[in-house]
């Protein structure tokens, strides 16, 4: 098939073959779906209780040796406990493998003959770039930006002393040793600054996760009833330059969510973290009052989020009904018609999604 019947089966207007052949274009990707059934989500914020190790605790002990039989005390120091720490790396891009709750492993006891106990190890959780830890306050405690940059979250207990450590010189025989400090117990909050690189918003059932099924390999669950997307999936596009743009289905959007109603804010959070949006909008169901609804819902949230870059598709313009209503609806804004179903007009949604990406 040559390339001009081609660009002309796509429905695209000079002016758009124009800027079709200067843009990069998507790939499909050849490497089958997964076939596992538990389907993975992406966990922007999430809350965890660090649980730092106890010390140690020293030894009393007196050693008794064959030609000495009262040598003097010999009892070790007991070990540390180990520290709980996150640290910034970019081979994470989520935080849906941190539990809620992290514990460290406690010293070890010191022993006689002046043996110390063993140290534990640090437990070390890799978080995303730009992870947010705030304590249960709501006050920022730590911004990881940098790549490898940590943040003790919990510290670990110290070591209690032996009696080895508590002889003078007017106390041959100390009879005591201290017992090993307890570790801090801290709750944090985790948040990703950012989720992705453009956001699906809309209403429920507009067809937001069977449109992320259609460009990428992500599985979010398809199903006739509302709110089937609880929390958000992440999808990678990959263009013919070695780029990859990553697009979030988010959880349906109602009026009302400012107010908290529905997924509500935890839903606009998600939004924030977006730095392109994409509404998608329900060709059967008045797509002018959904998109006045969403826009609305989003100003109520915070003002800064109109500001966004933002490209507006009807979806579900296979159904006859919905492609006489689309000239009337271009009049008003620019739009373009898609459907996640068929496919149909997806390779002109993700140029615009390209060229959001370039111009963040």
């Amino acid at each position: 098939m040559s390339v001009t019947l081609l660009f002309r089966r796509l429905r695209l207007t000079p002016i758009q073959l124009r800027a079709y052949t200067d843009q990069p274009k998507a790939l499909r990707s050849l490497k089958p779906k997964s076939s596992r059934n538990n389907v993975q989500f992406y966990v922007d914020s999430c809350r965890v209780r660090t649980v730092a190790g106890k010390g140690g605790d020293g030894c009393i002990s007196f050693l008794s040796a064959w030609c000495k039989e009262h040598a003097g005390p010999d009892g070790g120091d007991g070990g540390h406990g180990g520290h709980i720490i996150f640290q910034a790396t970019h081979s994470k891009k989520s935080l849906n493998h941190c539990k809620s709750v992290i514990a460290a492993k406690d010293g070890e006891r010191g022993f006689n003959k002046d043996c110390h106990g063993k140290n534990a190890q640090h437990v070390v959780i890799e978080v995303p770039l730009g992870t947010i830890i705030r304590d249960v306050y709501g006050r920022v405690v730590g911004d990881l930006q940098d790549e490898g940059a940590m943040f003790v979250a919990a510290r670990g207990g110290a070591g209690g002393r032996g009696n080895k450590f508590f002889l003078t010189d007017t106390e041959q025989a100390p009879d005591v040793a201290e017992y090993g400090a307890i570790g801090e117990t801290v709750q944090y909050s985790l948040e990703v600054r950012s989720m992705a690189h453009v956001g699906l918003i809309g209403f429920p059932n507009a067809g937001k996760s069977t449109l992320l099924r259609a460009v990428t390999r992500a599985r979010p669950t398809v199903a006739p009833y509302p709110f089937t997307t609880l929390r958000p999936h992440i999808g990678m596009i990959p263009y013919d330059d070695y780029e990859q743009v990553a697009i979030a289905d988010l959880p349906g959007l109602i009026p009302g969510s400012h107010k908290n109603k529905g997924l509500g804010i935890q839903f606009l959070r998600h939004i924030e973290r977006c730095k392109g949006l994409v509404f998608l909008l329900d060709g059967t169901n008045d797509p002018v009052q959904q998109y006045e609804a969403l826009n609305y819902e989003l100003s109520q949230y915070n003002v800064t989020l109109n500001q966004r870059q933002r490209c507006v598709a009807i979806n579900k313009i296979d159904l006859p009904e919905v492609r006489e209503i689309l000239p009337e609806f271009s009049k008003k804004m620019n739009v373009v018609g898609i459907s996640a179903k068929t496919g149909l007009n997806l390779n002109e949604l993700l140029v615009i999604i390209r060229n959001m990406y370039d111009n963040v």
